[in-house]
C-alpha cells in the first residue's frame, strides 16, 4: 500500500463527506488534475498553500487504488507528486485528520 494524501479545506471535505465525490479546488480545477502528495511532503504542501487556515483536513488514499488514474509528475523543486487525473472519491478515502 502506497498512501497519498490530499489535503482538503473544511467546505471541500464536507462537499466529499455529502455528496461523494469532490472534483478539485479551483487550483485543481485550473491544472486539470486533483494536487495530492506523498506522506513526506504533507507538510511542505501544508506550509505553502495552507498556512494561516483552520479545518484542513489530511486525507490518505491508497495510490495503488488510484494507479490507473494516477500520475507521478514533476512539480515544486523537481520532486515527483502524485496528480490525480479524476474526482476523488469518499469510497476509497483510508483515513482522514485535521492538520
Amino acid at each position: 500500500m502506497t498512501p497519498v494524501i490530499k489535503l482538503l479545506r473544511a467546505d471541500e471535505w464536507s462537499t466529499l463527506q455529502a455528496t461523494g465525490e469532490f472534483a478539485g479546488s479551483a487550483d485543481d480545477l485550473r491544472d486539470g488534475y486533483i494536487h495530492m502528495s506523498p506522506p513526506e511532503q504533507v507538510a511542505g504542501t501544508a506550509a505553502k498553500w495552507f498556512a494561516g487556515e483552520v479545518g484542513v483536513m489530511a486525507v490518505t488514499f491508497n495510490a495503488d487504488v488510484l494507479a490507473a488514474d494516477l500520475r507521478w509528475e514533476p512539480a515544486r523543486g523537481g520532486s515527483l507528486f502524485p496528480h490525480l487525473y479524476r474526482p476523488l472519491r469518499l469510497a476509497e478515502v483510508m483515513h482522514a485528520e485535521p492538520v
